[in-house]
């Protein structure tokens, strides 16, 4: 890995120069992002933005609890120091952590954390259980997850305040 990132740093530097300098400079993101630790793809990438321009906090389901002492840190830095104006929470479909939360099997201390999505399927289960295919099932729950969770951000005191104040 140290050998990775030596190459990955020459690579860098042959592409563009001043990239690290740009990196020593105080981030101004406008966006927060809260999304799943999937890693196949950088969350600014994905959003098509650059160095700076999102501050991205990921964790398994991309959820947002408020009582995670973590995201709420992320939340309140974001917005009160770095002063971004947009929160964008994000799902994805195929979600392992949306799977695992659907499926009857004892994964240790993950099942404190996938209990927050296994609620979103108690507040929905009359809708759910309506939906006869697994897939589109799945699907659904992945689109309601990501609308609870906005609903758990818009709840903090964080937030309201910055709403309160704009």
């Amino acid at each position: 890995l140290i050998a990775n990132n030596q190459q990955w740093v020459e690579k860098t530097k042959e592409r563009d120069a001043v990239y690290f300098d740009k990196l020593s400079r105080p981030q101004t993101p406008k966006y927060l992002y809260f999304g799943c630790s999937d890693s196949r793809v950088p969350a600014n990438e994905m959003l098509g933005l650059g160095l700076g321009e999102v501050f991205v906090h990921r964790n398994v389901g991309n959820l947002v609890p408020g009582n995670d002492l973590n995201a709420l840190s992320v939340l309140e830095y974001a917005v009160t120091h770095l002063k971004v104006t947009d929160i964008i929470v994000t799902g994805h479909y195929d979600c392992g952590a949306i799977r695992a939360a659907s499926s009857r099997q004892d994964l240790g201390l993950l099942e404190n954390w996938l209990r927050q999505i296994r609620d979103v399927y108690r507040l929905h289960k009359n809708y759910l259980d309506l939906i006869d295919d697994s897939e589109d099932r799945h699907t659904s729950l992945v689109e309601l997850n990501v609308v609870e969770q906005c609903l758990n951000l818009y709840k903090t005191g964080v937030v309201q305040r910055a709403r309160h104040n704009t």
